[in-house]
Order: structure tokens, then sequence, then C-alpha cells
């Protein structure tokens, strides 16, 4: 591929649009209810519904700071969209926010996240009713940020000075996880704290976007409290918690007999034919166990201990004995549930919380790769703003038929995508690519936003 030499760039086209696909997510947004829910928001600002819609768009097409929501101006994107505003207001914008406003947006999230599922109901379900399982995974990340001006920013637990995001994603066997709650916190926050306050309110989202089958809820150590493990009970919800190496979980692993390992598919574990088995460096086992025995009794837990255990590759060195203390020769990784799902099948649940990093990552290499403002206030907003994004491009994926497809693909295939702008009478034509790989895909989404809601079983 070598670029011609008779080229001579003239930037002088007022009808070519950059990113053509803001038209079908937006327009799918719309029909979930968007414009309607931005018109509660109370921030002291004119035309907040029009702003907060503007940066939600420049974060669908990719800007991850103010400076970038220019992206919006450029060429025929006004004769496309009404009300796009320059950087410069939409910082103000952002700055005019109060805790308060904030919490309006997280409501506004998790209506537009229930109006979503509605138009895409393959966005929070698998089809299986009452017997899908969804999972509700909660965690934390730190977001390095510079200066001395940043409120709140100070160094958390990965010795990093930044802010921290907590997290809430719903996800199913086959549907790709979507974002339930988030907040942003001062940098230096332990992990746990409010988590049952987040996990409430990230279950009642969940129900109220169509989830009717068992909800489990999973954590990693940082999370293993009364406040979750509780919240997850009163909500009839089961719970799968990493359990932290205190005394009571070693006493409790010690216990377990070497008859009770049962040998499970891990990587490089073979099937043994004839012994019809899995052989295996990993193991699982259960014990009964009560969680939270330092609480009064009331508030104790009783629940199912599962246990893994990995042989190590090198045993630790000792005193030269390759049997001597507990973990010498394993490492194990214990978790506490309540569901009534089999050994094997719990520790394969329970690992799959590692799909909340995957949401994680796609925040960072998007709109949270940076959090813009020196305002706390205005950082909470923007991140309450990434999440409706994230929402509506996760439904944007599944209406084109991408439904595994990360946030950036669906940026460089459907939403990055060039065309002219002509008319004819008083309707707009977009002529996209000739040949275009992803047009399928592309149409797709387009007819989801446009066409009628889909039939629902009476």
């Amino acid at each position: 591929m070598k670029p011609s030499h008779t080229i001579r760039p003239v930037f002088d086209e007022s009808n070519l649009v950059s990113a053509a696909g803001l038209v079908p997510a937006l327009r799918l947004a719309e029909s979930a209810g968007l414009y309607g829910l931005l018109e509660g928001l109370t921030v002291p600002s004119p035309n907040a519904a029009v702003k907060t819609a503007s940066v939600v768009g420049g974060m669908l097409a990719g800007a991850d700071c103010i400076d970038d929501l220019d992206l919006l101006r450029h060429g025929g994107m006004g004769r496309v969209f009404d009300g796009v505003r320059a950087p410069s207001t939409l910082g103000t914008f952002l700055r005019s926010f109060t805790h308060g406003h904030v919490q309006q947006l997280d409501k506004i999230s998790g209506a537009l996240l229930a109006g979503l599922a509605r138009k895409v109901p393959a966005l929070v379900s698998s089809g299986a009713g009452a017997q899908d399982i969804a999972f509700v995974d909660v965690d934390d990340t730190i977001r390095e940020v510079h200066g001395y001006a940043k409120q709140a920013a100070a160094y958390g637990y990965s010795g990093v000075r930044g802010l921290n995001v907590q997290l809430a994603t719903l996800a199913t066997e086959v549907a790709a996880p979507v974002i339930v709650r988030a907040r942003l916190r001062r940098g230096n926050v332990a992990s746990h704290t409010g988590a049952g306050q987040l996990l409430a309110q990230a279950l009642g989202t969940a129900r109220a976007a169509g989830v009717r089958g068992p909800v489990l809820c999973r954590a990693d150590s940082a999370y293993y409290g009364h406040a979750f493990v509780a919240t997850a009970l009163r909500h009839g919800a089961w719970f799968s918690v990493t359990v932290r190496m205190n005394p009571q979980a070693k006493a409790a692993i010690a216990g377990i007999g070497e008859d009770a390992w049962t040998p499970i598919r891990y990587p490089h574990a073979l099937w043994d034919e004839t012994e019809q088995r899995w052989v295996s460096d990993a193991e699982v086992a259960e014990v009964p166990f009560v969680a939270f025995t330092r609480r009064r009794k009331a508030e104790q837990v009783t629940c199912r201990l599962i246990v893994r255990r990995v042989r190590r590759l090198q045993p630790l060195a000792g005193d030269g004995s390759e049997q001597g203390e507990l973990f010498a020769t394993y490492r194990h990784h214990a978790f506490i549930t309540n569901s009534d799902l089999d050994t094997i099948e719990a520790d394969q649940r329970h690992r799959g919380h590692a799909i909340v990093e995957q949401v994680i990552a796609e925040l960072k290499d998007g709109p949270l790769a940076h959090l813009p403002s020196g305002k706390y206030a205005a950082n909470a907003a923007w991140v309450a703003m990434a999440t409706i994004a994230f929402n509506i491009a996760r439904a944007a994926a599944v209406a084109a038929d991408m439904a595994t497809a990360r946030w950036a693909t669906l940026r460089r295939k459907i939403i990055n995508v060039p065309a002219r702008i002509a008319s004819t009478g008083r309707r707009l034509i977009l002529h996209l690519p000739a040949r275009w790989a992803w047009a399928e895909h592309w149409t797709a989404l387009h007819t989801a936003a446009t066409g009628p809601p889909p039939a629902t079983a009476s």
C-alpha cells in the first residue's frame, strides 16, 4: 500500500462527517428515552440536556478529554446533529455540577439502561428467562492524575496518586457486561467502603433492566465483609466473594481431607478417557463455613467455603522438607458462596468475576483515559456520563450483531465511519463508503434504532 503522489489536501468540504455511526447510536439512545430523561437535570446551566448529550456523543466517538469534544464540530456535523456545543462551553457546564446533580445522572443512567434493554432485549438477557443467571460484579480502580489542583486526589492502595472509580457491572452467559452503577471517590478510600450501598443500587438497576432469574454477586477479597454479603442476602441474591487468608480460613482449609479434592479443568489439564476424569494441577473442595464470627450471632453468615488449590511449580524454600507447612506445596484460593451450584461450577462462575476488568480496561481506553477537571464534582459527572456512553455503545454493538466487540472495535467499524451528506426534499442522505466491510452491521444498528420496538410475549 503506497500513497499516490497526485494528492493535494484541501479542508473545504462542508458536507462530510467523520463519525456517521453516531447517527444510529444516538438514535438508539433517543428511542430508549435518553433526551427525555436528561430533561430532568437541574444543573444551573442553560440547555443542560443538550450539553450532556454532546459530552456523551463525544465520548462515543472517542473523546477522552474536554478538548477532544471539538471532534463533534466539523464538516456537516451541524446539519446532522442539533445542539453541538464548543469544548469551552462543555467544560464550564461540567464545572457547574454538584454531588446532587451527579446523583441525578446516576438515576438517568439506570433508567436509560432499562430503556435500552427494552429496545435491545439481548443486552441483558440470553432469552432463558427465569433460568438465566445474571452476574453482578463489583470492583474498583485507581485512575492516576497529575498536578496539585485535582480535588480529592490521594495515594491509594496501588501507590499511585489518583482518584478511585468504583463500579458494578451486569452480565449473563451470552451478554457482554454493561455498567449498572459507577461512582468516583477520593483516591485513598478503602475498596470496600460503601460496597453495600453500591450493590443495593446495582441490584435495583439490574431488576429494572429486566433481570428476572437468579443473580450472583461476585467480588474479590477487598470486598470480603459483612456489608457486601448482607446486602446480597437482603435482596435475595447469591454471593461469591474471595476470602482473605485469615486464621479462620486457614484452619478450615487445613481440615479438608486429601480424599475431598476433585481435579478440575484448568489450564494445561488433560482428560483421562480411561478413568473419565481430569488430570490437572488444580483441584477444588468445599467445607461448611461461618463467616464474620466476630460480629454478633445474628449477623454471622452460614455458607459454603469453596477452595481451589493449585500446585506450585517450584515448592517454597524452607527447612528442606517438601511437606512442612500447609501452603508450602499448593497455592490456595478460597471464596464463600450461598449459591446452589455444585462445587466445580461454583468455582468456574467465581473465576468469571475477572470480566469486570475488561470493562475497566475499555473505560481507560476511552473516556477515562483522563479525568479532565480539577474539580471533583466535574470529574464525577464525567464518570457518570462515561457510564451512559458505555451502555449506549454496548447496546449499539448488540444491535449491530457485534455483541462481543470491544468499545474501541465498535468505534473503528461502526461509529467513526466517514460519510457525505446529500439532501433530497426535506430528507438528508448519508453516503457511506462503498464496499465498507461492516456495512451489514451498520445497517442492522440503523434498523434497530429507527424501527419499532421488538414484540414482547403476552
